[in-house]
């Protein structure tokens, strides 16, 4: 079962038309102890700059999430991280592209965090106190309440 396309901006023209390729991202979900999780901010002069999303980018040729990954959260903010967990794709029509986000759960990590893209960042629990959030990101947030319904039911 595939799940339908999120459409960003819906009012806006798609660069590239209706038969442009998909992007492939890796996204990582860093996650403390204590449940929070962190945002970053689109970086200065990138499309949705200033909008806070999870951290992460584009796969190179020949790369796996999970290699892309791992290049990405040490390009971008500077931690090396340990196991990745895949978690849920999503699948996103932003006006500039067509996006298939995969999301990966992240839970072990060294360094210190440094935007290296003049980014900000901020650990957040739900509801999120940070805004504009970047139309991709409101599925995650989402996701994180079912699990926490769930585990307040006591389901899995």
């Amino acid at each position: 079962m595939t799940s339908p396309v999120l459409v960003a901006d819906a009012a806006q023209p798609r660069a590239g038309g209706v038969d442009r390729p998909v992007v492939e991202v890796a996204v990582g979900v860093l996650i403390r102890p204590d449940g929070q999780f962190l945002l970053t901010t689109r970086p200065p002069g990138k499309v949705y700059a200033g909008y806070w999303e999870f951290p992460g980018g584009k796969l190179e040729a020949g790369e796996s999430v999970e290699q892309a990954l791992r290049r990405e959260l040490q390009e971008e903010i500077g931690v090396t991280i340990g196991a990745v967990q895949p978690w849920k794709v999503e699948m996103v029509d932003y006006p500039h592209a067509l996006v298939r986000l995969n999301f990966c759960k992240v839970f072990d990590w060294t360094g210190e965090l440094q935007m290296h893209e003049g980014q900000s960042f901020s650990w957040q629990y739900l509801p999120v106190q940070v805004a504009p959030v970047l139309p991709g990101t409101v599925p995650v947030l989402a996701w994180f309440e079912q699990e926490r319904a769930r585990s307040a039911a006591g389901g899995a």
